[in-house]
């Protein structure tokens, strides 16, 4: 079942005032993370708009891309022309009365439109200035920061795919999602330290080292041995089996994490002796022998249908699971009561992820139309939490 919009109770960052001038998905994913949760997040546009607003088809009942409504609601909108010196004047206006500045212009852009973090602290010593680049501010600083190049350049596409095939990205942006969170991570600790201090600081992320970091264990394998790893697949480079198998009608994934969970899994299928099988008796035996491995379970596997299969092993306790679609996956997250999905008007994007027990995320208001909340000369006053 949706959630639908709640406001009234307050949220953990009410009183915190975010001026965005993010545009696309890492910058917007975070603001909106921070909207959720209570801040007056003020979008700031071109008069040509944010360009996932043009992002068409699929849109929603309302005619909105559902690309900008993903990672837009809770917010404000309002349309500064900072190539004008009457939009950057406002837009000097707005830094100063926020508490948060978040940008995702390439290095040097800011501060032409005189917006950089040096002249947002002269006007607001307190403002948490984050700044979102594709490569960093340095050599990087010219490179284009798109997802796809980043899949790329930064080695997640050369272990995504099968061993013989292309390399492949993953199928979302999932490098501007985790540098969006990186980024909210960042404002946060900026913000807990100006409570101690009452000074602000600049904060920078970049789509690259947001790989890197996420890479975790296939990195730290490079660095320790000084071989890259390679594509396996849907295979696990450490533990087997971990992968994804055919059963007599559609695909499921079997992920056994130790070796209780391989005896139970033979059990399950019908062939124990496997367990015992020198070849499969402990996890590095598997992972040697990973490809035997497969053959035999899928051999067993094919005796009935996958949701079958799914069915009695997670009787058993072991990690199985269908592959669903994203409807069928927003489907089973509603079957364990997670209420995934948030209805603002003709809008419905996922719930934020994060649970707080007394000051939960508030779904208040659906993304906005362009220039929505722009009056004449209207500049937002801070409002007193």
């Amino acid at each position: 079942m949706d959630q639908q919009g709640t406001g009234g109770a307050r949220g953990p960052l009410d009183g915190v005032r975010v001026a965005d001038f993010s545009r696309v998905l890492a910058g917007p994913y975070a603001t909106m993370t921070l909207a959720d949760f209570g801040a007056d997040v003020i979008k700031i546009e071109s008069p040509a708009g944010d360009d996932t607003r043009h992002w068409a088809p699929p849109v929603d009942a309302d005619g909105m891309a559902t690309y900008f409504g993903s990672v837009n609601r809770n917010k404000r909108s309002v349309v500064l022309d900072l190539t004008t010196a009457a939009g950057r004047a406002k837009a000097l206006r707005l830094v100063a009365s926020a508490d948060v500045v978040v940008e995702n212009f390439r290095p040097g852009v800011m501060a032409r439109f005189g917006l950089d973090a040096e002249a947002v602290r002269a006007a607001n010593p307190g403002a948490v200035y984050c700044s979102i680049t594709g490569f960093g501010a340095g050599a990087g600083a010219e490179l284009a920061g798109y997802d796809l190049l980043v899949q790329a350049v930064g080695g997640l596409m050369s272990i995504t795919g099968e061993p013989d095939g292309i390399p492949v990205k993953a199928g979302v942006a999932l490098v501007d999602v985790l540098c969006g969170q990186n980024a909210v991570n960042g404002i946060l600790l900026a913000l807990r330290e100006r409570d101690r201090t009452g000074r602000g600081q600049r904060i920078e992320v970049n789509l690259l080292h947001s790989l890197l970091s996420a890479l975790t264990n296939q990195a730290a394998s490079t660095l320790a041995t000084g071989t890259a790893p390679r594509r396996l697949g849907n295979a696990h480079p450490s533990i087997a089996p971990y992968a994804l198998f055919r059963a007599a009608d559609r695909d499921l994934v079997i992920a056994v994490g130790n070796d209780r969970q391989f005896a139970a899994l033979t059990a399950v299928l019908g062939r124990p002796e496997l367990a015992e099988d020198p070849r499969f008796r402990g996890n590095p035996d598997r992972v040697a022998h990973r490809e035997m491995l497969a053959a035999v379970l899928e051999e067993a596997l094919a005796e009935a249908s996958a949701a079958e299969w799914v069915e009695r092993l997670r009787a058993a306790r072991i990690p199985a699971g269908l592959v669903n679609d994203v409807a069928e996956a927003v489907a089973f997250a509603e079957a364990l009561g997670l209420e995934p999905v948030v209805a603002l008007g003709a809008s419905r994007t996922i719930a934020s992820p994060i649970g707080l027990s007394a000051t939960p995320a508030r779904y208040r208001t659906s993304p906005p139309a362009l220039d929505a909340d722009t009056g004449a000369d209207w500049i937002p006053r801070k409002e007193t939490p």
